[in-house]
Order: structure tokens, then C-alpha cells, then sequence
């Protein structure tokens, strides 16, 4: 049903592929950068502050000994940098991330402190630190997996006093066994609308929760996910001379259901009794009902910057299909679903073979109860797109809101197969195999390890766990 980074990952391999698994074994470390306010520019990126802590958390649950700092000048950078560095021993896991300002100068990628003093050329490579650099240090010091993430492809200040500048993050050179994602093609630059949380972050850590997926996997899902999210308007560059495999979650990977089985019998009737010496399982534990977030005010989805620029657009030109996309999709993601629905509406109608609008709006129509519309949207969608796997997750939902479990779960079903590490698909066919009687408990506790708001996400839609 259902941001702009550079993500570098290179393996040293010791032996055959099961050197990944022995290096999830050895000492893991992380410097987490985030320079959210930068005096020449005028305003604070929030998203870089809320990225680093989400990150941060996470990394620290698989594992990692986890340093974040937030508006480091240049000193400050070099100090953090050389603390890192001294962490890092022979075989560790090491990862670094850096969300701010870039600028890239004789094809090479500069990081910037906040207090970068960027008159010319030439003081990129004086105040910037280099990218390639920070890896090659962090190979020198014998780190067995090196992880890079940089979230600074974005327009700033600096730029307009450089002649003859080069817009974006320039390609690092890499040694092999390295897997380097740009959350941006190469030379380009993200929006400069201010949100919470970028939603490349939000779309990795999904997908690097997701239990028994490499890094590589992790990295493409994440690709796609961005990709489908901006209908395009960013396409993540991906690279990869991986020749092992390497895992954030090392759990099994998903195990598909092949569907309900038979149903109770006539009554209740007391269980098989134990063998001698066999062991009873537990009692669960008592079922507790994730709570919808806040939905947010009228005044506040009118005040969004976003929304209103999309607003502006469709005021300008009322045949414009994709701001009316657009601001449905960030109507959605706050929760606004009547609203998110009514602009899908205007997409249908201006497109009628919009396969992605209908499948928008059979999961929003679904959240507002709306459910044989839904349906049919969702139909429609996967009549005009068969391979919209979307559109199987979307109709999972109608179909578990209906109360029509077995349907709900062969929908599931194939979404799994298509996305094995859909947190959405999985939580789903979980609550539609407990509501028809079986135990769900194993699929929505993976679900929700894979995404720790899947509940609370479920919850906005009318649907409680715990109970139909």
C-alpha cells in the first residue's frame, strides 16, 4: 500500500560466502553525522535531526556501537572522524553516515561542516572532507565491512559562488566488493521541501529490518520503494561488485502460508491431552491494540508547505494529473484519507488508465470504510497493471475489513510472492490467519519487527489486532 543519500557498502572477503554471517560477528561501530543548520542557509533541515536518531536506534538494536553527533563544524567533523577511525579493528563492521550539505569539485564528493568557508574552488577541498577518502581510511584500518550513507545531494549556498559548479554528488571510486547506492542519479540534486523524515531513509530502515534480506537485497528494495514513492522523480543510483553477502537483521527469512486450514469443529471440546513428558507451550500473551497517530488538523494539512505548492499548481492549471498524484500521496501519509481520495478522484478522471490512482484510491477508500468501491478500484487497478503487486496488498485490506479472510489471504499470498518482505503483506496475512480462527502471532510479530509502526499504521485504517 503503500531523501536523498549515498549508501556505500564494501565487503573484504575472507573464504567463500558465508564470510558475511562471520562478520556479523565481529565488533560493529558507527559515527551518525547529522549537520541540520548551516549559516548560509536560511532555514533548519529537520529531517536530517529526525533521520540520524531513527537511524541511530536502529543501528544500536542490531548491534552497533553507535556515536551521533548533530552540527559539527569543520574541527568538530575531523575530531569525530579521527575518534571513529580509532574504533574501527581488523574485520569489524564499520558505518558512517552524514546527512547535510555536499558539493562536488574535480569529479570528487566533499562532505561540509557548518562553518565551511566556501568563497571558490579551491576551498571545497580545503574546508570539505572527501568522500573517497573516509572510505579508504576506514579500509586502511581493517574494517572487514565498510557501510557509507550520505544524505547531502541538495541545493545549497555554496553553490552560487563557484563559476563553473556541477550540480549534485559525483560517482566515488570504490575497490570491489562494494555496493554504493546514490539516492539521486548521479549530478542531481533532491527538492527543497522541508519535511519530518526523508523518505529514503524511512523506505531503508524498512527494508533493512526485514529478516534473512542482504544488504544488496535491502539496498534494491529500497530503490524501488523511492522510486514508486516519486512516481520517478528520483531514481536512486545503485552499484554493486558485491561478491558476499552481509545482513543488518539476521533472522530467517519469511516463511509463506499457504492459506487457511480447516476451520474449527463443532465446539470447543478439550484438546488432546500431553504425552508423558511433553512439554506445554504458554498461554500468548494478552493481545494489546496499537493506537492510531494523531490525524492531523485542517489547519495544519492548509499550512503544509508541500500541499500548498501542489494546491498552487492544480489552482494554476485544474488538468494537472500529477500535482493532484502528488499532494493525494501526501494527503495519505498524514492520514488525510477522504481527502487523499477525492484527489485520486481528479487523477481517475483525468486518466482513466491510471493503474497506480486506482490502487491509491481502493487503500484509501478501504481506510474510510468505503470498502465495495474500494474493491472495485482495486479490481480495476490490477486489470489495467496484473503485476501491480501494490494493488494485491491494497485488496488484502478490503477483503480483511470485509471480514472475507480466506480471500484476504490469498491476496496476501500473492503480494508475498511477489515482495517477500512487504511489512504490510506480512502484518495483513497475519491478522487475516488469526481472525479466521488460526494463529497469526509468528507473521505479525516479524511484520512488526520489519516495521516497528505497522500496527500503529493499521490502526489508521480501522483495523484493531486484537479483535475483527
Amino acid at each position: 500500500m503503500r531523501f536523498i543519500a549515498v549508501l556505500i557498502l564494501s565487503v573484504l572477503v575472507t573464504g567463500h560466502a558465508s564470510s558475511g554471517a562471520e562478520a556479523a560477528g565481529k565488533p560493529k561501530v558507527a559515527l551518525v553525522i547529522g549537520n541540520a543548520k548551516y549559516p548560509n542557509d536560511d532555514t533548519v533541515m529537520n529531517e536530517v535531526t529526525n533521520d540520524t536518531q531513527d537511524l541511530t536506534d536502529e543501528l544500536k538494536r542490531d548491534g552497533f556501537d553507535v556515536e551521533r553527533s548533530v552540527n559539527l563544524t569543520t574541527e568538530g567533523m575531523r575530531t569525530s572522524l579521527d575518534r571513529f577511525y580509532g574504533k574501527i579493528d581488523s574485520g569489524s563492521v564499520a558505518l558512517f553516515y552524514f546527512g547535510g550539505f555536499g558539493i562536488q569539485s574535480a569529479r570528487q564528493t566533499y562532505l561540509l561542516g557548518i562553518d565551511a568557508l566556501i568563497w571558490e574552488e579551491k576551498d571545497v577541498a580545503h574546508d570539505g572532507f572527501n568522500l573517497e577518502s573516509i572510505i579508504q581510511e576506514m579500509s586502511n584500518r581493517g574494517a572487514g565491512v565498510k557501510i557509507v550513507l550520505i544524505d547531502a545531494a541538495r541545493r545549497n549556498a555554496f553553490e552560487r559562488r563557484i563559476r563553473r559548479y556541477s550540480a549534485g554528488l559525483a560517482p566515488a571510486v570504490t575497490p570491489s566488493n562494494t555496493l554504493a547506492m546514490y539516492s539521486t542519479a548521479l549530478g542531481t540534486v533532491i527538492s527543497s521541501a522541508r519535511t519530518d523524515h526523508s523518505l529514503f531513509v524511512t523506505e531503508l530502515l524498512r527494508e533493512i529490518r526485514a529478516p534473512g534480506t542482504t544488504a544488496e537485497q535491502a539496498f534494491r528494495n529500497t530503490q524501488a520503494g523511492v522510486v514508486s514513492a516519486t512516481n520517478r522523480e528520483q531514481v536512486p543510483w545503485l552499484s554493486s561488485s558485491m561478491t558476499t553477502d552481509f545482513a543488518f537483521f539476521g533472522g530467517p527469512a519469511p516463511t509463506p502460508t499457504p492459506g487457511p486450514g480447516p476451520g474449527p469443529g463443532p465446539g470447543p471440546g478439550p484438546g488432546p491431552s500431553p504425552s508423558p513428558g511433553q512439554r506445554i507451550p504458554p498461554e500468548p500473551p494478552a493481545c494489546q491494540a496499537a493506537t492510531a497517530p494523531r490525524l492531523p488538523t485542517a489547519d495544519e494539512l492548509a499550512n503544509d508547505a508541500k500541499i500548498q505548492e501542489y494546491t498552487s499548481r492544480i489552482q494554476t492549471d485544474t488538468s494537472d494529473r500529477i500535482a493532484y498524484y502528488k499532494r493525494g500521496q501526501l494527503y495519505a501519509i498524514k492520514g488525510a484519507y477522504a481527502q487523499a481520495a477525492a484527489d485520486f478522484d481528479q487523477v481517475v478522471r483525468i486518466n482513466p488508465r491510471d493503474a497506480e490512482a486506482y490502487n491509491n484510491r481502493c487503500w484509501t477508500r478501504a481506510a474510510t470504510g468505503n470498502l465495495l468501491n474500494a474493491l472495485r478500484d482495486c479490481d480495476q487497478a490490477l486489470q489495467l497493471k496484473p503485476e501491480l503487486t501494490d494493488a494485491l496488498d491494497s485488496r488484502g485490506l478490503v477483503n480483511l475489513k470485509l471480514g472475507r479472510y480466506p480471500e484476504s489471504i490469498s491476496d496476501y499470498n500473492q503480494s508475498l510472492e511477489k515482495n517477500p518482505h512487504s511489512s504490510s503483506s506480512m502484518f495483513g496475512r497475519g491478522l487475516a490467519t488469526r481472525f479466521s480462527g488460526q494463529d497469526g502471532t509468528a507473521e505479525i510479530e516479524q511484520a512488526k519487527n520489519m516495521d516497528r509502526n505497522i500496527a500503529s499504521e493499521f490502526a489508521s485504517y480501522g483495523v484493531n489486532e486484537c479483535k475483527p
